[in-house]
Formats: C-alpha cells, structure tokens, sequence
C-alpha cells in the first residue's frame, strides 16, 4: 500500500480506501453483519487506513458496523462519514427548506455515537441540493462543529463540477468526494487542477462505475429490485450518476468491454484493478474508494496500489474512447 495526503488535513490516508455504502446491507443486496466485518478487517490489514460511510447506508448499518470494528482492531484507520442524504429519505425523500445548524449537530452527534468515537475524523455534506451549496450556510454549520470539536475536518461529496467549485470556495473545506473513473474524464480537465491549487484532497467515488468495469456483467444481466443497480438503473430514485456512473447498462456492458481491450488484463492483475490504476494515476486524487462486499474483493482492491502507472498509450486510447463513445452518454449531474 502507499499513502497520500489528504488536503487540508494534512494527514496520510492509503491511496486505495474503502467504501462501505454496500455494508448498510441495503442497495446492494443483504451482507451479514460477520461478514461486513471480515471484509473490514481484511482491508485494514491489506493497508488500507481510510474507510468512508455515512448515516443514510443502511440507516446507520454501515456506520455501526464501523463502529465494532473499530473495537475490534488494533489497526489505526480514519473514518469519514457523511450527513444530509438520511434527511432527505426521512423526509419522504425531499430535502428541507432549509438543512439548520442544529439538524447537521444532531445527524452528527448520532454518526458519533454509531461509530462509538469522540470525534469524526471528516465529515461530508452528502450530495445536498446545489442551491444549499450557493447559500453557503451550510459550509459555517461545519466550520461551527469543528470548533465545538465534534469533528476534525470537513469536506462535501458533490455531483457535479459546479457544486464542487462552490464547496472550494470556503476555505475549512478539506476534500471533495467525486464520481471519477474511466467513464467520467471530465473532472481531469474542469476539476484537478483547481483541487490541486486550492489543496483540496479528492476522494474518488463510483470507481468502478457500480460493477461496469470490473467486465463481470454480460448482456441482459438483471440485478435483484432492491439493488439500487435495478431501481436507479436510470435515476428513478436519486441522481443516476451514482449508479453506472450515468451510462445506460446495456451500453456500459459493451463499453466495458472495449475498455478491457485497451487495459488488456493478464493473469497477475483484474481488469477492476487496472481501472483503479487509471485513477490512481492522477496525483490530484487522495484515495479511490471501491466498495467490497467480501474478502476477496477487498484484498484485491488494495492490491491495485502496488501496480505500476499505465502507460501514456493507455491513458490516450481511453481518453479517446471517452471523448467519441462515452462523454455523450452520460446522463445526470456532471
């Protein structure tokens, strides 16, 4: 494993983390408690130091599954969590008028006691409203927690270029949480750089474009209808960019495969490995932060630091098939 520095905190994370949306034991199929956990452990001792959650997976499944690992371990790790989107599902899936100081203090003081920490090492406004972002309070609520030591530092998982400028602009935000990989280029030029000048550390969501380019799916795979894979196939429920990364499936599983072409995977490292590779690549990014739903996975994940950089050719040819066969396809928020 390596490690990078993580923006403003000023911190080291492992450059390949783990996202745990999956361990709610919702929106991906059911896991069990003891095996989420198996999964925790192997990942911490396969080097990975950063785990990121939040409130809504499982509503709080996730973050108290964290939290008895966290128990469990000797293995020092950094939680990030975030807050906003268990409003919005409490709400009847629509957001408050306003999201008040008092409403990040309580969703906050609750991600604490389900992860049984004194204080959270980042948490994240979880993809609120871009109109929440413009206003700006929300940004003072954190900086507000900060201060009373609820929390360490602070950053927002975003949806789009522009909400991420708009959260850049506050100087207390730390990181930026992005739906970034192969299918989703546009960030390299609109994004880095400024990431880059405002040190701001970016963690990169959605690597692998909810499974698309791992190159396990076949034509006319059908995921079980509580998988947010079927039910926000084409943004039924939330922002379809969290779910293939906004390509239509059909077309993601063809893509995917002209992606493998170009990767041209081997016997010692997976084609999902090798697209954790590309991302890794840009030395704007903090961490990559793949789900894993078994041990397996986890340890491979975290292998894909330990690959070499690809190559120039590489990156031109997937540039290219982004700009001519994928950039127009993408759907949602970008």
């Amino acid at each position: 494993m390596k490690y990078r520095v993580l923006g403003k905190t000023g911190g080291k994370i492992s450059e390949v983390g783990l996202g745990t949306w999956q361990l709610g034991g919702a929106d991906w199929g059911r896991i069990a408690e003891a095996d989420a956990l198996r999964v925790l452990h192997r990942a911490a001792e396969s080097g990975v130091t950063f785990f990121d959650t939040a409130d809504v997976y499982g509503m709080g499944v996730s973050e108290r599954t964290i939290g008895k690992f966290l128990k469990e371990t000797k293995e020092k790790v950094c939680v990030a969590t975030k807050v906003g989107r268990k409003l919005w599902a409490e709400s009847g899936l629509k957001w408050p008028e306003r999201i008040t100081l008092e409403m990040a203090r309580q969703a906050t003081e609750s991600s604490l006691r389900n992860l049984g920490v004194d204080v959270i090492f980042l948490q994240q406004w979880h993809c609120l409203p871009t109109e929440e972002y413009r206003r700006g309070e929300v940004f003072e609520h954190l900086e507000t927690l900060r201060r009373e030591g609820l929390i360490q530092h602070w950053g927002c998982s975003v949806e789009s270029v522009e909400e991420a400028r708009l959260c850049m602009t506050h100087p207390g935000c730390a990181t930026l949480q992005v739906i970034f990989n192969i299918f989703r280029q546009k960030l390299i030029d609109d994004l880095l750089p400024q990431a880059r000048q405002h040190d701001v550390g970016i963690l990169a969501r959605v690597p692998l474009a909810s499974g698309l380019l791992t190159g396990r799916f076949g034509p006319g795979h059908q995921f079980p209808p509580t998988d947010h894979r079927a039910y926000n196939a084409d943004g039924q429920v939330f922002n379809v960019g969290e779910t293939f990364a906004g390509i239509p499936f059909q077309r993601g599983v063809e893509l995917a495969e002209r992606v493998r072409a170009i990767l041209e995977p081997d016997s010692h490292e997976t084609m999902a490995q090798l697209a954790l590779r590309w991302i890794l690549d840009y030395d704007a990014v903090s961490s990559v932060i793949p789900g894993a739903s078994t041990v397996e996975q986890a340890g491979n994940n975290a292998a894909a630091a330990g690959l070499l950089p690809l190559g120039e050719a590489t990156h031109r040819q997937l540039r290219e098939l982004y700009e001519a066969e994928v950039a127009p396809l993408i759907r949602g928020p970008y």
